[in-house]
């Protein structure tokens, strides 16, 4: 099985400044406040502040108003996942952690393989054996030490969350003890939306897998109305690939819970490995979202990535990983249905190809 779920042939690159701070932060000569001073300089430097475009020519070709495409592949690695990374890595240091652990199928490992590396933390990521990506290269460049295990993902997260707790390390895993802090840094993401547009939009699309990040876009949107800056939440729209993602079926269904799904029947493509699973792990969070924002969920075809990815390289100029267009093709088809009211809609892109 060859599955490439991330981004290929990136660089990885940061700054000078940042490399400079990262000498000061590995060095622990210096007092750990000021190593944490200068770690939060390095994620101010290089994570978040994304982009917010607005998608002109999608909006003639698919005659909706105001469609705004927020890319997450202007983060380091090319991935929102660098926003969870950084944020738990930045707490391991605090912690005075030796060793950070976690399962990953790709993107994930490379972005807190950088973030430990910037740190001075070691980093040991567990990987499938099924499962085979370009981004190990990445991985190890970056100073991680890599693991294969047997089993499924979710059985190689489990397997490292014990080991990580038999060892003392610090678990990056998804759907532990970390989700807040998670999902805290992923309601970033809603805050840099509303401080571009001034106000919340009228849908939100987000691709969705464990869910953690649509919980956390939705926590962060819920906040700001809460606090009086926003005038609305958004509807918030999910899409991942066609019944191979539980959070989407059980919303579909009806069902008050995230109901995992029949591993058996969850069959990967390189097009849709980074949307499916039989289990979801912050699942609840992500459904809780879906039906507080009076929410939408959408199955997307493998067919569908491909030609939306084509189509944004096209007319807008973004080079995006099929799997990250899920929620703007969901986005889309619910305008076709509705056909919305002239409004402001957002839909998230999560990695560059």
């Amino acid at each position: 099985m060859d599955l490439r779920d991330g981004v290929k042939t990136a660089e990885n690159k940061v700054s000078s400044e940042t490399k400079k701070l990262s000498e000061f932060v590995r060095d622990k000569r210096n007092s750990l406040v000021d190593r944490l001073e200068s770690y939060e300089d390095i994620i101010n430097l290089e994570v978040g502040d994304t982009g917010l475009h607005r998608a002109k020519a999608f909006e003639r070709e698919f005659d909706i108003r105001q469609l705004y495409i927020k890319y997450e592949g202007d983060n380091p690695t090319g991935t929102q996942k660098d926003r969870i990374a950084f944020a738990q890595i930045y707490d391991a240091l605090r912690r005075e952690f030796e060793m950070v652990s976690l399962a990953t199928c790709g993107n994930y490992g490379v972005a807190v393989a950088l973030a430990a590396n910037l740190a001075g933390i070691a980093c040991r990521i567990y990987i499938p054996e099924s499962f085979h990506t370009d981004r190990v290269v990445e991985m190890e460049l970056l100073g991680a030490e890599i693991v294969r295990r047997p089993g499924s993902y979710e059985d190689v997260v489990k397997e490292s969350s014990e080991l990580a707790k038999t060892h003392d390390w610090y678990d990056a895993n998804p759907g532990g003890a970390n989700t807040p802090l998670q999902i805290s840094a992923y309601s970033q993401i809603a805050t840099e939306i509303f401080e571009d547009l001034g106000d919340a939009p009228k849908y939100c699309a987000v691709p969705v897998s464990n869910g953690t990040l649509f919980a956390g876009i939705y926590r962060g949107f819920v906040s700001l109305y809460k606090r009086g800056k926003t005038s609305r939440i958004p509807k918030m729209v999910a899409a991942s690939s066609s019944r191979k993602n539980p959070i989407i079926q059980s919303f579909l269904q009806g069902l008050d819970h995230c109901k995992d799904l029949n591993p058996d029947t969850i069959k990967e493509t390189k097009y849709n490995e980074p949307l499916i699973n039989w289990h979801s792990f912050d699942g609840e969070e992500a459904l809780y979202a879906l039906r507080e924002s009076d929410g939408e969920a959408y199955n997307i075809s493998d067919k569908k990535l491909k030609d939306m990815t084509a189509l944004l390289a096209k007319k807008e100029g973004f080079r995006i990983l099929p799997a990250s267009t899920a929620g703007l093709i969901a986005l889309l088809e619910l305008d076709e249905k509705m056909n919305f009211e002239p409004d402001r809609f957002v839909a998230v892109l999560t990695a560059k190809n």
